[in-house]
């Protein structure tokens, strides 16, 4: 008895750790329109089409040049240290310019590394699949539009393309954008109109309402917990 009751604890631990794990991965709501990503260690709006919303801009789709000024610019939640998404090579060293569907290159699809902010928002944290699985193969979404099917916590994340900062070095008339619609990544001219998301570096103090910092476990945790606790429960009555 014993010795199954040490298994039933081992397994317990084991689980628990992975809980634990998941659970420290989430975005926060701070409150007054701002979601904090602690694994980013960024900020970004709640609204994701703020230029719309705040009337800066008609529909919020600006060339990048306009979309960089627009965030620089922005202040909002007593912050004004305002940008765009970054990106970084996938490798850590250099950027990749070859089409892959693993995301082992930056120019492509499942590019759900750190590495690229936006790419992370659409794989990671809100669970989203792009046009074509990590083989290649064609997903459920291609042809609809409809990849963006998860917003998260997010209000008016348009499902098209949004501009990040960072410009193509290949060819400087170009910069990388991310395209929510499709969950590709790539470089398109700067001229094109596309929109505009802003984010910030680090965390924010929570406002009246928001959260002080307790990360949400998963409701699939909760469940898995309740049924442990129900095994614990039999074993001490064996």
């Amino acid at each position: 008895m014993k010795t199954r009751t040490f298994k039933l604890y081992s397994l317990l631990a084991v689980l628990g750790l992975g809980l634990s794990g998941t659970a420290q991965s989430a975005l926060i709501d701070r409150g007054g329109g701002l979601i904090y990503d602690n694994i980013l260690d960024v900020t970004w709006l709640q609204d994701a089409n703020y230029a719309k919303t705040s009337g800066y801009d008609t529909n919020g789709k600006m060339d990048w040049s306009a979309a960089n000024t627009w965030a620089a610019g922005l202040s909002y939640g007593g912050y004004n240290d305002w940008r765009l998404a970054d990106v970084k090579p996938v490798n850590n060293t250099a950027f990749q310019y070859s089409l892959a569907f693993d995301g082992t290159t930056d120019i492509g699809y499942n590019i759900s590394s750190t590495q690229s902010e936006m790419g992370y928002m659409f794989y990671q944290n809100l669970g989203n699949t792009g046009y074509f699985d990590t083989n290649g193969i064609p997903t459920d979404c291609l042809g609809t539009g409809l990849c963006l099917s998860n917003t998260g916590l997010f209000d008016n994340l348009e499902s098209f393309a949004y501009w990040t900062a960072v410009e193509y070095t290949p060819n400087t008339n170009s910069a990388w954008a991310s395209f929510s619609n499709t969950g590709l990544q790539q470089s398109n001219d700067k001229s094109r109109e596309y929109f505009a998301w802003a984010v910030r570096t680090g965390d924010v103090a929570p406002v009246s309402g928001g959260d002080v910092g307790a990360v949400p476990v998963p409701a699939a945790a909760w469940l898995m917990g309740g049924a442990l606790l129900g095994l614990v429960g039999v074993t001490r009555k064996r």
